[in-house]
């Protein structure tokens, strides 16, 4: 057993570090169902851009005030660089949420294509789902933490068969706009990632639930 270990026996348990992840998860989930309110007809770019942008900002605020954190204590509920990694992972999901809302703002995206409709869909089932499963470290419930991020993992394999297939009808379209090509595909990469990267902290979590159960 590892000092650190052997510490956190003596040490009441510290749930700031858990909150601080939580709030992170809260605000990658808000960002993306934001995202998915440019489905909606009366619901501009800018705005959508605007909203997530915001939601961007206090993600990275938390991110800063937890490295802070690290750096100034010593014994931590998990190992300092699994807290650190979970934070970074939970960053880049807002990141590419705000992203894509840029992307569409910038380059002219006035209604998302049915394509970039599915996969906003696909991204705020992963980001709820990650909203429930990481509270299951603070509470130990491994099984259940193991089970909502495989859960994820289908999640991402329906998004990349979207992302795929909406490629392709991109490249096979002869009467495509060379700009609408572009634009449209560096959308549905933004999205494509973030679903990815969904399901990247997914592997993380149940990493740290073997690690850890």
């Amino acid at each position: 057993m590892g000092l650190q270990s052997v510490v956190r026996w003596f040490l009441p348990r510290e749930d700031r570090w858990f909150e601080f992840l939580e709030k992170q998860v809260s605000i990658a989930d808000e960002s993306a169902k934001s995202l998915a309110t440019f489905r909606d007809v009366s619901v501009s770019a800018e705005d959508v851009r605007a909203k997530v942008q915001a939601l961007e900002h206090e993600g990275d605020k938390l991110v800063h005030e937890l490295e802070e954190e690290l750096a100034r204590t010593f014994v931590t509920p998990i190992d300092r660089e699994d807290l650190q990694r979970l934070s970074i992972e939970i960053d880049a999901i807002t990141d590419l949420a705000n992203a894509t809302a840029r992307a569409c703002a910038l380059l002219g995206v006035q209604q998302p294509s049915a394509a970039m409709v599915k996969l906003m869909d696909v991204l705020t089932r992963c980001t709820a789902q990650l909203r429930q499963a990481v509270p299951r470290l603070r509470t130990h419930e491994y099984t259940t933490l193991i089970s909502e991020a495989r859960g994820i993992r289908a999640l991402e394999k329906e998004g990349d068969q979207i992302y795929r297939e909406a490629i392709s009808r991109l490249f096979k379209d002869p009467a495509i706009d060379a700009k609408v090509l572009l634009r449209d595909r560096e959308v549905l990469d933004d999205l494509e990632n973030a679903i990815d990267h969904c399901e990247q902290l997914a592997q993380s979590l149940i990493n740290l639930a073997v690690k850890h159960g």
